[in-house]
């Protein structure tokens, strides 16, 4: 684990010196210096994010039966909205002149409405897939919690717009528990009478900090209100790989900004994870308010 975390932070670093020497500019006078005698400029966004999610899980047996669980969940708007238990995201800066730091933050907790356990898989023997015909039911309620920060520098700022580049880490927590209710009982490995199947749960959480690196920006369209945001990240550390990007249109009128993207988000975890994988991408709506 330590030597993903240095892994991550050294992406992150190499990521931020190579933007720095292949982007030079003289820098305006910013914003924040122009209107602000203190120099501060403060974004407050909080925002919709509707995205489809898929995820990979692997719970681990109990003790007596020794083994994993694979199980695949995925679910769209439309699925989960109305099995939706809390949701909070917003997003924030704060500026001045060419520093800033900012911060992310989505918090959700929902049932899946498709959702299938693959195999069982114990310790030592091979995989003894589950087809779905003995699944008489399965359900999968997800939580989970994203948290970013970073600091950024802006390399380049003008008219048609600005590009930064920051470096931070962003968290991932999550919280799973599949029900299942399976036309299937198979005795453990072990011969101490622990068997696996009929109606039971598996549950499982886990907790991932990674180093990340990126640039964000807006290119303004003209002389029209109109003007495209842009963000990309990437790092590692906690887990094997994780990016993020989005992208859209929108308007900004004086202190006040509205802007629709797409926004997608991967995890990649080692084998023995019990989140092995994570895709979340879909249409977000923001309103960002400036003081």
């Amino acid at each position: 684990m330590p030597n993903r975390a240095v892994m991550g932070a050294i992406c992150a670093f190499l990521l931020v010196a190579a933007a720095s020497s292949g982007a030079r500019a003289q820098q305006p006078q910013s914003a924040g210096q122009a209107g602000n005698p203190a120099g501060w400029i403060f974004n407050i966004a909080p925002y919709l994010w509707l995205p489809t999610v898929h995820t990979a899980l692997q719970y681990h047996l109990p003790p007596d039966l020794g083994g994993r669980l694979p199980t695949d969940a995925s679910a769209g708007p439309g699925d989960y909205l109305s099995h939706l238990d809390f949701a909070l995201a917003f997003a924030a800066d704060a500026q001045n002149g060419p520093f800033s730091l900012l911060t992310d933050f989505f918090h959700f907790r929902f049932s899946f409405a498709h959702s299938h356990i693959d195999s069982l898989d114990f310790f030592g023997l091979p995989s003894m897939p589950i087809p779905r015909t003995l699944e008489t039911s399965t359900g999968t309620t997800l939580g989970a919690t994203l948290w970013t920060l970073a600091g950024g520098y802006s390399l380049l700022q003008g008219q048609w717009g600005n590009l930064d580049v920051f470096a931070g880490f962003r968290f991932l927590a999550v919280n799973s528990t599949t029900d299942f209710n399976l036309a299937l009982m198979v005795a453990g490995p072990r011969g101490n009478g622990a068997t696996f199947g009929g109606i039971g749960s598996a549950s499982g959480s886990q907790d991932i900090w990674d180093g990340i690196g990126g640039f964000r920006g807006r290119i303004r369209l003209g002389n029209t209100h109109l003007f495209i945001p842009y963000y990309f990240d990437i790092g590692a550390g906690g887990s094997q790989l994780t990016w993020q990007m989005a992208s859209g249109l929108g308007y900004q009128i004086n202190w006040a900004a509205i802007s629709a993207t797409y926004r997608y988000l991967s995890y990649e975890q080692p084998g023995s994870a019990i989140v092995k994988h994570l895709q979340l991408g879909g249409p977000m709506l923001m309103v960002n308010v400036s003081f």
